[in-house]
């Protein structure tokens, strides 16, 4: 399996949220597999300069993001920018 893409270092996570991650959802029949039946809310907020509070929506085996809250999440995550940008980079993984 080759690696998965991954978004710019410097990226924004506006961006990330709402553009990023649906599209490369939208690109990848792997990861809509793995979607499956899924249906899920999950809010992010990040903090620290440049976070905010971003929420995916996951169902039929897409991904929509926005900026925002989520009123009722499945999940809610809560991390700094920096550990956001670790994650995604690949340099720790969500366990740790």
């Amino acid at each position: 399996m080759e690696p998965r893409e991954r978004p710019p270092e410097d990226i924004l996570p506006a961006y990330f949220f709402e553009c990023w991650v649906p599209e490369a959802v939208a690109a990848d029949d792997d990861r809509r597999r793995r979607l499956g039946d899924t249906e899920a809310t999950v809010r992010f907020t990040l903090k620290g300069e440049g976070g905010g509070v971003f929420t995916l929506e996951i169902a039929e085996g897409r991904v929509r993001g926005r900026e925002g809250d989520a009123s009722d999440p499945d999940l809610a995550v809560e991390l700094e920018v920096a550990t956001w940008r670790d994650l995604n980079a690949g340099r720790i993984s969500a366990p740790e």
